[in-house]
């Protein structure tokens, strides 16, 4: 798939990682029309200061939209952390996970900062029916996102699409609300979101570089280059028979 097919994708493509190269490099291109993060990926590449590194970021990222996520597990100190990242761009929306760490719903939480006009993120979500109360918890006149982890549940072995698409129809009444497929396994994930009619779709860096070198590439060179990988691989190696 050359980046002109990934622009012309029905879905926005959002970037999801830590990398602070990578961010701005991809933040760049005309087909990425968001980004995301979140506190593991931040741990993976050794973030150790989150508002340090969340500022950085917004120094080159300032007519995308991005998210980032609070990281309290007691409801009162998300929404003071809530309210702070709010206020750091006009860009930034703010990812609240579905519960907390004990099972407890957010959703008071969610509607409370919907009211107040805070672009959410609503993240970790699994099933319909959080869907539906993330749905009743928003409000139809400030910009939401709702992230459905599809790939989390294809890997226990469920389809995901049957859920997007009936997640659609629940926010179908909130005009600022966005489904976003959520935890992209392979670059197939993008086209499977789109052609279910998801809004966004966050693909993580490396899966975004194999988009661009393979994605819609014609499966007969494909097959070429495959068969001229393994006899370079194998000279390369000196093998003998």
């Amino acid at each position: 798939m050359s980046i002109v097919t990934l622009e012309k994708l029905p879905i926005k493509i959002f970037a999801d990682g830590a990398d602070l190269e990578g961010i701005i490099d991809l933040y760049r291109k005309p087909y990425i029309k968001g980004l995301t993060t979140n506190p593991t990926l931040m741990r993976k590449v050794g973030v150790k200061d989150y508002e340090v590194f969340a500022r950085s970021v917004l120094e080159s990222v300032i007519d995308k939209p991005i998210s980032f996520e609070v990281f309290s597990d007691e409801f009162p100190e998300m929404r003071r952390q809530a309210l702070k990242i709010r206020d750091w761009q006009e860009n930034v929306y703010v990812k609240i996970p579905i519960t907390n760490t004990k099972g407890e719903s957010a959703l008071p939480l969610i509607a409370e900062l919907a009211r107040e006009g805070v672009k959410v993120n609503v993240t970790a979500i699994l099933t319909l029916e959080q869907v539906k109360g993330v749905a009743g918890a928003l409000r139809p006149e400030v910009p939401a996102v709702v992230s459905v982890f599809a790939g989390r549940i294809a890997d226990t072995g469920v389809n995901p699409i049957p859920l997007t698409e009936e997640s659609l129809n629940l926010i179908r009444a909130l005009p600022q609300a966005e489904l976003l497929w959520a935890s992209v396994r392979e670059v197939l994930n993008i086209f499977q979101a789109a052609d279910c009619g998801c809004h966004i779709v966050t693909v993580p860096h490396d899966i975004l570089a194999k988009a661009s070198k393979l994605g819609g590439l014609d499966l007969g060179e494909l097959s070429l280059d495959t068969v001229r990988m393994f006899y370079q691989d194998a000279t390369m190696a000196g093998f003998r028979l």
